[in-house]
C-alpha cells in the first residue's frame, strides 16, 4: 500500500522580519504611506505643521528643566532656612547629652 500523504497545507511560520513589522514588508510600507498621507492631510486641515510640533516638544522640555531647577532652588532655600534653627538646636542638644554622660 502506498503511504497516504496528508493533504493539509502546512503554513510556514513568519520570519522575524514579518513578525516584527506585523506583515510582509511591502504591505507594511504601503499601509504606512497611506496612513502618513491621511494624517498629513488632516494635520494640514487643522494648520498643524511638523515645525510647530517640534517647537512645542522643545518648549515642553525647556519648561520641565526650568521648573525642575526652580524646585531644586526652592528646596535648597528651605533647607538653609530650616538649618538656621535646626543646627543650633542639634548642637545644643549634643552638648547637653555629652554633659549628662560625664
Amino acid at each position: 500500500m502506498p503511504d497516504t500523504m496528508d493533504k493539509r497545507e502546512t503554513r510556514q511560520r513568519p520570519g522575524w522580519v514579518e513578525t516584527f513589522l506585523g506583515g510582509s514588508p511591502g504591505r507594511v510600507v504601503v499601509r504606512l504611506i497611506l496612513m502618513s498621507l491621511f494624517v498629513g492631510f488632516m494635520m494640514s486641515i487643522f494648520g498643524i505643521s511638523p515645525q510647530a510640533i517640534l517647537g512645542s516638544i522643545e518648549r515642553f522640555f525647556n519648561s520641565i528643566f526650568d521648573n525642575g531647577f526652580e524646585v531644586l532652588r526652592s528646596g535648597f532655600s528651605y533647607v538653609l532656612t530650616g538649618a538656621v534653627l535646626v543646627l543650633p538646636l542639634w548642637f545644643i542638644g549634643r552638648l547637653l547629652a555629652a554633659g549628662r554622660r560625664r
